[in-house]
């Protein structure tokens, strides 16, 4: 692959916050992507490059748009690129940082991203086929989807607070099942916070879940989600999930959920009792990113019964996975491309924690855009798992729409994911 161009640009993501695109040109056309960005954000992060000016309250990506059409444009304009993990390895070296915060993690991505489509184009393959010939993967997986219908903690202004409630339709046969089963309940569950608290309850939130601010207690969501599973009929095809997001509701060695204090040896109590009382079945960040004891111990207690996910934990950074696996701190990674800032170190978190027998839930971030990337990147990997929120909001539909695309595209050859996909 030979780079005739590279330009990029300024846009907003979901939130009208600025985030990075880049558009590439090759012998065989142009090719673009757009980076997402997080709300809740793990300090181990790729650092994601801003202005610090005036303009958008200092959120403005032009350093990292120049960084893009300068250093980076000077680097790979010109040159012939075997393989994607040559140009991703350009990029950390021109970098030469280990968090990416000379160029910024959002300048690489971006051009990395672009360069995979392009990649794909040139070998006269669809995304999700070029990204498993990367990843040495040759069977094709649609995702069960961790769907976000329930927002609480840092998303919504609350401290102390549990982040996320999502249905995951593990019992259905099929991903355009699975969403259906999932959109139903969640629309059911907009009629039920409708009757019971009014209109206002029926907001929703960056990820499309919704937000009723009479509903504060982790017990009352939950208890809600299971009422809308039960009243469409799919109390036996529809699990629970929980984003914990811990991190942000720990601070001087102790953890808070409303007004109750807790250790964390008491913490892993306190999941223990809540999930027995539940159809839970995957629980992420449970813990802050550097409370590896807890982590732990709750792997321990807990890890032979359902899904424990890292995020701000691991980071998508194979460095913290290859500890969290030595320490057996949890058994599933939460992938996010803008964590680590290329496609290839991305494929690496994966296989890093497939050979693990660990499972994978590719992630989006709270600020998407309408690039669907991610969904080529789940199917793609085989990993099984998907966590692209609500079925709402047209930056999360896109990705479930492209899922229904691949889906018809594969026919028969359609696999669908588990819990227990490896």
């Amino acid at each position: 692959m030979k780079i005739v161009s590279i330009k990029g640009s300024q846009i907003l993501d979901s939130r009208g916050i600025p985030t990075v695109a880049c558009s590439i040109k090759t012998g065989t056309g142009s090719f673009s992507a757009m980076v997402p960005s997080g709300t809740s954000t793990g300090q181990y992060e790729a650092l994601e490059l801003r202005d610090a000016g005036k303009e958008f309250d200092g959120k403005g990506v032009l350093k990292a748009v120049q960084n893009v059409n300068g250093p980076i444009a000077k680097a790979l304009v010109g040159k012939l690129f075997q393989t994607q993990r040559d140009v991703d390895t350009a990029l950390i070296k021109l970098d030469g940082t280990k968090n990416k915060s000379r160029l910024g993690g959002n300048a690489i991505l971006a051009v990395s991203m672009a360069v995979c489509r392009a990649g794909a184009d040139e070998r006269r393959m669809n995304l999700y086929e070029y990204i498993g010939q990367l990843a040495g993967n040759k069977s094709f997986v649609l995702p069960v989807p961790q769907l976000n219908v329930m927002n609480g903690g840092y998303h919504v202004g609350l401290k102390n607070d549990i982040q996320e409630s999502m249905f995951f339709p593990s019992g259905a046969k099929s991903f355009s099942e699975a969403l259906r089963i999932g959109t139903e309940a969640y629309h059911c569950l907009k009629k039920i916070l409708l009757q019971k608290y009014g209109v206002s309850a029926t907001l929703i939130g960056a990820e499309g879940g919704f937000v009723p601010e009479a509903v504060k207690k982790q017990a009352d969501r939950m208890t809600l989600i299971q009422q809308a599973a039960e009243e469409t009929g799919y109390a036996k095809k529809i699990d629970f999930a929980i984003d914990a997001a811990a991190s942000e509701f720990y601070a001087n060695g102790s953890y808070q959920i409303g007004s109750q204090k807790f250790s964390s040896e008491s913490l892993v109590e306190y999941y223990s009792e809540f999930i027995s009382n539940y159809s839970i079945v995957s629980l992420e960040d449970a813990f802050s990113d550097d409370d590896w004891s807890g982590w732990t111990a709750l792997t321990k207690k807990l890890g032979s019964q359902l899904q424990i996910v890292g995020d701000d934990l691991l980071v998508t950074n194979p460095e913290r996975i290859k500890r969290a696996i030595s320490e057996k701190a949890c058994n599933s990674l939460l992938l996010k491309v803008n964590q680590i800032g290329t496609v290839s170190e991305s494929i690496d978190a994966f296989l890093i924690a497939k050979n693990a027998g660990w499972t994978t839930v590719v992630s989006h971030r709270s600020g998407e855009t309408e690039d669907s990337f991610i969904a080529d990147l789940v199917v793609g990997l085989g990993c099984g798992q998907s966590k692209f929120g609500a079925p709402a909001r047209s930056e999360r539909t896109a990705k479930y729409n492209r899922l229904l695309q691949i889906e018809e595209t594969l026919g028969s050859k359609a696999r669908f994911g588990s819990i227990t996909a490896r």
